[in-house]
């Protein structure tokens, strides 16, 4: 992923690997592989999918067990006219339909973040990872790179690294991690920078109970497959690209 700009200083933010970590990855894979931990914050209007309105990525390798950031990038989107937002949305997020309209459309971000896809393999990492893959398939016609990216959950990895928490929600393991919680939480960018930083301390502990050791044992205990596209979709997509031209 090619640098990227961000809107939201992350000062004072620790992102290296956990003192102590202890053994690292041994497989090639791994090192090579950059992770791009994302999130979206959405509407959800009654009776159809969710509608992403924010969405922001943080891209990293790990070198000799210290993450690396590589790129960040942050938008607000554009949702469709026939879905607001509601105060109830307003009251989650801190997002208001004055901040969204006007802005650029789902499209266009999401093509903008697909394009920054340039120097593979990635894996997507994300807190409850199924909901990131649900919208991005959603969006999929914008974004082929990402739509066909595999995920890393979270919290499937939490699970795993810490069975004794009864509990593996974001500000669980914030609270069990001793990560502060930001002000804003709930908005795209600062849930990605504490997930970084969950990450970083679900690898390290896995890694000491030797639970993992390859990127391939993080897939088995933690991976979340992109949805496969319905039959057709391709062809509906093209199609759509020969009418936006």
């Amino acid at each position: 992923m090619g640098p990227m700009t961000t809107e939201r200083s992350s000062a004072g933010l620790s992102v290296s690997a956990p003192e102590g970590s202890g053994p690292w990855f041994s497989d090639r894979a791994f090192p090579q592989t950059t992770f791009v931990v994302i999130d979206f914050e959405t509407l959800t209007p009654a009776g159809r999918p969710a509608e992403p309105i924010e969405v922001a990525a943080v891209a990293g390798r790990f070198e000799e067990g210290g993450w690396q950031e590589s790129g960040r990038f942050e938008s607000l989107m554009r949702p469709p006219a026939d879905v607001p937002v509601t105060s109830l949305d307003t009251a989650q997020t801190g997002i208001t339909s004055q901040m969204l309209s006007g802005g650029p459309s789902q499209a266009q971000i999401m093509q903008e973040l697909d394009a920054r896809l340039t120097h593979p393999p990635y894996r997507l990492v994300a807190h409850h990872a199924a909901t990131e893959a649900g919208l991005i398939a959603g969006q999929r016609r914008h974004c082929p790179t990402l739509a066909r990216t595999p995920l890393l959950c979270t919290v499937k990895l939490a699970r795993t690294a810490f069975p004794e928490l009864s509990s593996h929600r974001l500000d669980a393991l914030l609270k069990y991690l001793r990560i502060p919680v930001p002000a804003d939480r709930h908005r795209a960018m600062p849930d990605v920078e504490v997930t970084v930083q969950v990450f970083q301390h679900v690898l390290a502990a896995g890694l000491a109970q030797r639970r993992w050791s390859t990127l391939a044992h993080l897939d088995v205990a933690g991976g979340v497959h992109p949805p496969s596209p319905p039959a057709g979709a391709d062809d509906e997509a093209t199609q759509e690209q020969l009418f936006e031209l």
